[in-house]
């Protein structure tokens, strides 16, 4: 088999939906279906429009938390904490045992600790003068 290697900063949405059925479908084989199942909370105000929200999904009995966002207005009221909850919660109905964050903020760090995650891991200079923290919860 002749093959070429290829570099792109815009690879097409088919040859990415190809990668991702290929690697699951490896991971399937390999550890057994992974459940993986899209999961979000939203707060939205008045008029409709998110002012905060939070996504990722289940997979393998674990919640990961992709993207958690506040609207600076509503920062400081908890808002994070109320998602992580209802995200959780959320996760335990569909049986996970465990969830997984990563951020390289310190100040979010710090919310996820208080929501009961701890540590477990760091990368320095991810980005440059920061760490990038992982963080675990049983729940």
């Amino acid at each position: 088999m002749k093959t070429t290697l290829e570099t792109t900063a815009d690879p097409s949405s088919d040859d990415l939906a190809f990668l991702a059925e290929r690697l699951t479908a490896f991971n399937d084989g390999d550890v057994g279906p992974s459940g993986r199942k899209p999961i979000a909370v939203f707060v939205r105000d008045e008029h409709g429009a998110v002012v905060a929200g939070i996504s990722g999904y289940t997979a393998w009995g674990w919640l990961y938390v992709q993207w958690l966002w506040v609207d600076e207005r509503l920062r400081g009221q908890h808002m994070a904490g109320d998602m992580l909850d209802a995200y959780e919660r959320e996760a335990v109905a569909r049986g996970c045992q465990n969830a997984w964050i990563d951020t390289f903020n310190p100040t979010a760090a710090k919310v996820y600790e208080r929501q009961g995650y701890r540590r477990f891991g760091e990368l320095p200079d991810f980005p440059i003068g920061r760490s990038r923290i992982f963080l675990q919860k049983k729940l």
